[in-house]
């Protein structure tokens, strides 16, 4: 059986070094951040400054960004490993090598009109507010049948970015689609060529998402989307042109990961943070980041509601070996896109861990909220004690507040499914492996736990599973960190990822769809106790498992670089 594989090269950021000085500057501040505890010391056979400043900037620039200093480098923006090389070699990198800003033969030729309601669609993370990143094949306008005969029509690099992980939208005949250099680009979906692209604060790895805002001849099609330095923006989805820009958090390491829900005139905006993994050095005052939702009008960005999932603001809590003072609760943060539920007037949330002692009763947690205030109505917490920062895998965990945590996050979205027997489950599937079921009409009753994976730091589900009426169709990632000298990155182990599908109706009993059965796939160490079946796999070298979608139906886009579609 053919499968269709398209790879998104890494690559895209729009800034342009026009004065070496200022480069040289910006550059000695990143190299004293991310490079002088190994270079200038020798460690590990690191080149030394002399040595480094015998090469040319093309080859230090090649070693940084594809060469053996990627690991290290893959948290540097495009601009900063450009400044490093130009720094530490004390030359200048060709105009071809800074100007990341897009061809003008890139760009379409001429004005396009747009209609977000023409053509075939994809529009946000699930493709509608239920999450279910179902669409059936006349709504896809492709069968099972045609997937073999698929061919590659046209490719579309990220200058300057390394990878590739914000899932596109397809909407009025053109590809949105957000970048880690900042970038989000609305692309033909016929050519491939630009329209216009935008620049954000921070990367953009959500969905973008298109709405319909004012009414009558008033009325404008807007384009939402958040970034990684916790900016919410809307910018006209036919020209690019800014229309408001908010700041979703106060919280210097506040990030939008989860792509923004747009329904009845609002956008809904799930908030998480890096301070997971800032808050690990001794001398940081760990943690006073609480994750959010907040409702903001779509005209203007003005802020309707927002709801923490830790309703109390992080106190002084004890100082830890070195003498730095510990704060807490902190973290649940919302990694995820939310689902709205029109039936009771409720949106839903998964939440991920705490940070710092103490732990709270709606980290790892499902999240229901009253659409118009806010309100938490019920919340459903699968693991209590998840108090967990990245010093609890370093060899350095004075501030680890639990080194016998999880991590067991939900970083997967809740779908809401209706089932084939006119019965609702509202299903997620988490770090730990398990998949769970509750009923939305019954305060968040349990209706099924399946253990899918083994779960840890970076397995069990990850990110986004689809769902039809019969069927939770679950990406699984099993994989072990492994460190990586010097650097605060860490490699996978693997067994690989499978794809897992697991019934979701007859609520209470745990069925699995009859398909192929990939067992022998998986270590006998971390098989769980119980058979499962799956129908298809991914790459094994990816860590975060991308989203799918039935073998009955089409889906878009993942939140990997890579593509995978098979019947």
């Amino acid at each position: 059986m053919r499968r269709l594989i398209v790879r998104t090269a890494g690559s895209l950021v729009a800034i342009l070094i026009t004065a070496v000085s200022a480069s040289a500057q910006d550059g000695a501040a990143a190299y004293a951040q991310n490079c002088a505890a190994c270079h200038d010391a020798g460690v590990d056979r690191a080149p030394s400054r002399e040595a480094l400043q015998g090469m040319t900037a093309e080859r230090v620039l090649a070693a940084l960004e594809s060469g053996a200093m990627i690991s290290m480098a893959s948290r540097s923006s495009a601009a900063e490993r450009r400044a490093i090389a130009q720094f530490v070699t004390g030359k200048s990198l060709s105009k071809r090598d800074v100007d990341m800003t897009p061809a003008p033969q890139a760009m379409c030729s001429g004005g396009s009109a747009f209609s977000a309601s023409s053509g075939r669609m994809w529009n946000g993370w699930g493709d509608n507010t239920s999450n279910t990143r179902f669409q059936d094949g006349a709504a896809a306008g492709l069968s099972a049948a045609d997937v073999p005969h698929l061919k590659v029509k046209w490719s579309f690099g990220f200058p300057g970015d390394l990878d590739a992980n914000a899932q596109p939208a397809i909407v009025g005949g053109r590809v949105f689609v957000g970048s880690q250099g900042g970038k989000v680009y609305s692309l033909s979906a016929e050519t491939g060529c630009i329209h216009w692209f935008v620049q954000a604060a921070g990367a953009v790895r959500g969905a973008v998402t298109i709405g319909q805002i004012g009414s009558g001849s008033g009325a404008t099609e807007a384009a939402f989307f958040g970034d990684l330095s916790g900016n919410v923006y809307a910018v006209n989805a036919t020209t690019g042109a800014s229309l408001w820009k908010v700041k979703a958090d106060a919280h210097p390491l506040a990030r939008i990961v989860g792509s923004p829900v747009f329904h009845g005139g609002r956008l809904y905006v799930p908030v998480a943070s890096a301070e997971e993994t800032g808050g690990a050095p001794s001398d940081y005052q760990c943690c006073r980041f609480r994750g959010s939702v907040s409702a903001l009008n779509a005209a203007t960005g003005a802020l309707i509601w927002k709801t923490y999932t830790i309703a109390e603001e992080a106190r002084p809590t004890r100082k830890n070996a070195v003498g730095t003072q510990l704060w807490g609760p902190s973290g649940a943060g919302v990694w995820s896109s939310p689902a709205i539920d029109v039936r009771r007037n409720t949106l839903y949330a998964t939440t991920g861990d705490n940070y710092s002692a103490p732990a709270s009763n709606m980290s790892d947690s499902f999240v229901a909220m009253d659409l118009d205030s806010g309100k938490i109505l019920w919340a459903r917490q699968m693991t209590a004690g998840d108090a967990w920062n990245t010093a609890c895998r370093l060899p350095d965990k004075t501030n680890c507040p639990d080194v016998s945590a999880p991590d067991f996050d939900f970083s997967s979205p809740p779908i809401l499914v209706t089932l084939s027997n006119g019965r609702r489950a509202l299903v997620a599937g988490q770090k730990s492996g398990m998949v769970h079921a509750l009923d939305p009409d019954e305060q968040g009753k349990i209706l099924w736990q399946e253990r899918v994976g083994s779960g840890g730091t970076l397995g069990g589900v990850q990110w986004g599973s689809a769902a039809d009426s019969s069927n939770v169709y679950v990406a699984l990632s099993d994989i072990v960190r492994t460190a990586i000298p010097n650097s605060l990155g860490t490699n996978a182990n693997r067994p690989p990822p499978r794809f897992v599908s697991t019934r979701v109706n007859g609520c209470g009993r745990r069925r699995r769809r009859s398909a192929v059965n990939v067992r022998a796939a998986v270590p006998r160490s971390r098989r769980p106790s119980a058979p499962f079946q799956a129908w298809c796999s991914l790459d094994p070298s990816t860590a975060t498992c991308a989203p799918i979608r039935p073998p009955t139906a089409r889906f878009c886009g993942t939140s990997t670089a890579s593509v995978r579609t098979r019947p």
